[in-house]
């Protein structure tokens, strides 16, 4: 019988099935608490499940505008513009996607070529690597900082080369929870000034961020936004990860390449539900109360770990913490990970599957969207270490 697909001919022979998916199906196999993947264990909001009735039953259920709904690229145009003081064309420069991944995906395929470099600072989310792959670029590892996991701008100008064609940002950042900072800004500015380099901004946790900070996002930067693919995503924001809605936000020549990619992957997305979005969004608090929202449910498991050998720097933004475990075992963290599930009953992710450059880091990642009870097992059960 022939062999159809081999590991030679495999596009992807290193890509395995994601951390996520194994973790989960761990999880499920073991009667653990799951704090591996990143979705609340919550609904979203009534109102909002409402409103996706509402439309449905209105009859707004074939194929939406290939860009997307025109009520919903105005409403997000219009918190652009309030958030971060940029209007982004509603017709020329906003698209709505099938989730962040999927934008993800569009952004680097749309202008990727063979032999261009990437540069991908680590750790690192496991769903960019792949694409780039598959568009026959070339990955550059850049680490951030050992001790903050901040971003270590020398390191990312060293990486630069006549080749280099895009540059991946990701903040809030998942998993360290770092943000950028207005000097971070002002750096990328600079090292990007004078270039062909594309930004593409994953900002899916642009709500979520703590302590009295702003999100910047490179919207923000009149500079930047010329370069920049910027990506958020609905999922994240109103507690609906399983609908799959997101957005990517560009100038209009990006765009124009970015729709000729986005067409022909998925074409349209979920009609009803965009609506209900675009109303939706037409109340601010709706998003603007959320980084009250999680930063209770982040200190809430940060006081209840207060006691126990993990150590702990709080999360700056999105909705997961890390958790330093080097007090507590010299095993590698994928062993640790599995051991946390098996044998304590809490599913975590560990770190190495983000990093090719250093997999030696003693950390694991728990996500905190989840009701106080969940919090409160998951607690209990990381204190008996």
């Amino acid at each position: 019988m022939y062999n159809l697909i081999s590991p030679e001919s495999s596009k992807l022979p290193q890509i395995e099935l994601s951390i996520f998916a194994t973790m989960s199906k761990m999880a499920l196999q073991h009667n653990a608490i799951n704090l591996s993947q990143g979705f609340p264990d919550f609904n979203c909001s009534p109102e909002l499940l409402e409103l996706v009735s509402k439309y449905q039953r209105e009859g707004f259920n074939q194929y939406a505008p290939m860009p997307g709904v025109l009520q919903l690229r105005e409403m997000i145009s219009n918190k652009i513009d309030e958030l971060y003081k940029h209007r982004y064309d509603v017709e020329k420069e906003i698209t709505i996607t099938a989730g962040a991944t999927q934008a993800l995906f569009t952004a680097i395929s749309a202008v990727i070529k063979k032999d261009d470099e990437v540069i991908i600072l680590e750790p690192a989310y496991d769903s960019y690597l792949p694409v780039v792959l598959l568009n026959g670029g070339k990955p550059v590892f850049v680490s951030l900082s050992q001790k903050k996991f901040s971003f270590d701008w020398n390191t990312v100008k060293d990486a630069i080369t006549d080749k280099t064609r895009m540059l991946i940002i990701n903040s809030p950042h998942n998993p360290t929870g770092s943000v950028l900072t207005e000097n971070d800004i002002k750096i990328l500015e600079e090292i990007t000034r004078d270039t062909n380099i594309l930004i593409v901004s994953d900002e899916v946790y642009e709500h979520i961020i703590f302590d009295g900070k702003e999100h910047l996002s490179l919207s923000g930067s009149e500079e930047l936004s010329k370069r920049s693919f910027v990506i958020s995503s609905f999922g994240k924001t109103f507690h609906s990860t399983g609908w799959k809605i997101g957005y990517c936000a560009a100038p209009e020549n990006l765009t124009r390449e970015f729709r000729k990619v986005h067409q022909f992957v998925v074409y349209a997305v979920n009609t009803p539900i965009q609506y209900a979005y675009a109303e939706y969004l037409s109340e601010p608090s709706h998003y603007m109360e959320l980084p009250d929202f999680y930063q209770q449910k982040r200190d809430y498991l940060i006081n209840i770990l207060a006691d126990s050998k993990f150590r702990i720097k709080p999360a700056k933004g999105t909705y997961f913490q890390l958790l330093d475990y080097s007090e507590i075992s010299d095993i590698n963290d994928m062993d640790f990970a599995i051991k946390m599930t098996k044998e304590i009953g809490v599913a975590v992710i560990p770190i190495s599957p983000f990093c090719t450059l250093d997999k030696s880091r003693k950390l694991i990642r728990v996500c905190f969207a989840k009701n106080e009870e969940v919090l409160k097992k998951a607690g209990e059960k990381l204190n008996s270490i």
